[in-house]
């Protein structure tokens, strides 16, 4: 008995000192000791909703009901991880579980009023949808009608252009913390628009023997951070081209500011700058982690529904020289799997909750063989020798993925094969991780990895613009 006493304790203090996986790994010992504790599960259960493993998060607090159904922090932390999958509906049945068994429980009659809130408001928007007839967002917007006044000081497009000197300009005005004036912002996304949908869904790209190509991962809205791999790694341009593996958005608090720097460089060097969509860049990510909320504090809702347009025609992957794949999630659930495959993916919708799409944008690899469920509840983890068949029956050398904080910024897995990088350093200003990206040459394709740590940045803080309904999960 001593022994859970003291995994427990131990576990709960790195719980406390935010080092979740070193207390997953002490629960996981009290629970390899004692596999019929209801809390020991629970406990592990809240420790993987703070790592984003939502899909352990609800096997753990599934566990622990099934142990003891009376346990209410069970139905909270399996509310917690339907909540942060989209599964609000059951999110709702779990809370109003808890609502019954303490009927005098305040807390919980709040998550549960909150919960019921959100409920009613997707049913709403689903019983007004018409999806055959909705008229395009983009098509809707009058520039003509948005009138640049005579006191705007910021950065203008020439001619309705991108030029590099509005990019530069608009950099620096984002420094300020000041804003670009809504038309252009609009031309902007309406440009952008009209270049994505003409692209496929693989985008093949070329690299020169002797030209230098730079693969970035997730940034999350962290522009100061964005600022400085430019910094360190030199400005977009047809001789220094980039590839943005998805995930620009969220979390972050100046999504808004990153995301109209990338589209800026993919107007003004769309042969040469990329991006690739990310599962943030979806209407629920952004509805809940704060991106919907900062475009309509900045701008408008109007703007918030034609981003989602927008993010609909993002390329799922690109494949560089016919031999490294980079996709934001990663592999399959099924060995059969080809690049012709993903070329013929309709990628114009937000994700679905499995097939190709899905797992583009979700999966992650694994250090065992062969396949698993999800640690996220979405998408597939897959093994090396599924990313080592899959290589093999599409004759590439390796793939790049993003997706997953890495404390040094970047992890190759998979005999070299699986590289993830990540490019947002002290992720959310808690994780203390370093950022990273990736250059190689078009001549051997080999990696090379530049680490970097986060740089000081405006007081405001990540999550600032999130869905209120986020407070549920604590």
């Amino acid at each position: 008995m001593i022994f859970f006493y003291s995994y427990i304790g131990e576990a709960n203090e790195y719980f406390k000192k935010q080092q979740y996986d070193k207390a997953i790994e002490l629960y996981t010992s009290a629970i390899e000791l004692n596999d019929s504790v209801a809390i020991y599960y629970g406990n592990r259960s809240f420790a993987y909703l703070k790592t984003e493993c939502f899909g352990y998060a609800l096997q753990d607090a599934s566990k622990a009901l099934e142990l003891d159904k009376t346990y209410v922090k069970g139905y909270y932390r399996r509310a917690s991880a339907y909540m942060s999958l989209g599964k609000f509906k059951l999110a709702l049945k779990d809370y109003e579980t808890v609502t019954k068994t303490r009927p005098n429980d305040r807390d919980a009659k709040v998550k549960y009023n909150e919960c019921q809130k959100v409920v009613k408001m997707l049913m709403f928007q689903k019983a007004i949808a018409v999806d055959d007839d909705k008229k395009s967002v983009a098509e809707s917007i009058n520039l003509e009608a948005m009138v640049i006044e005579d006191d705007y000081e910021g950065p203008r497009l020439e001619d309705g252009k991108v030029t590099e000197q509005f990019m530069k300009d608009l950099m620096e005005h984002y420094k300020a913390q000041k804003k670009l004036h809504r038309q252009y912002a609009y031309k902007i996304l309406l440009d952008v628009k009209d270049h994505l949908m003409k692209q496929p869904t693989l985008v093949d790209v070329k690299i020169p023997d002797n030209s230098k190509f730079t693969v970035c991962g997730d940034i999350h809205g962290q522009y100061y951070d964005l600022m400085n791999i430019f910094q360190l790694n030199g400005l977009p341009s047809s001789t220094n081209p980039y590839l943005f593996n998805g995930d620009f958005v969220d979390r972050g608090s100046f999504s808004v500011e990153c995301i109209f720097v990338l589209f800026g460089y993919k107007l003004l060097y769309p042969e040469h700058f990329f991006m690739s969509r990310g599962n943030h860049e979806s209407v629920t990510m952004n509805q809940m982690y704060g991106f919907e909320g900062e475009v309509k504090a900045k701008y408008t809702a109007q703007m918030a529904e034609l981003f989602t347009e927008v993010y609909n025609w993002l390329p799922l992957c690109h494949c560089l020289n016919n031999k490294v794949l980079v996709m934001h999630g990663g592999l399959f659930s099924g060995d059969e799997v080809t690049l012709e495959d993903i070329r013929k993916t309709d990628r114009n919708r937000q994700p679905p909750e499995e097939g190709i799409m899905c797992e583009l944008l979700w999966s992650d690899p694994m250090p065992s063989m062969g396949r698993a469920p999800s640690k996220r509840g979405v998408g597939i983890q897959f093994g090396p020798d599924i990313t080592k068949k899959f290589l093999e029956r599409n004759n590439l050398e390796y793939v790049i993925r993003s997706h997953e904080v890495k404390a040094e910024g970047f992890e190759v897995a998979h005999d070299g094969k699986c590289i993830t990088v990540f490019s947002a350093p002290n992720y959310c200003d808690t994780m203390g991780n370093l950022g990273s990206f990736i250059t190689m040459t078009g001549k051997d394709l080999k990696p090379k990895y530049t680490t970097y740590e986060a740089v000081p940045h405006p007081p405001v803080k990540p999550m600032a613009y999130a869905n209120s309904i986020l407070s549920l999960f604590s």
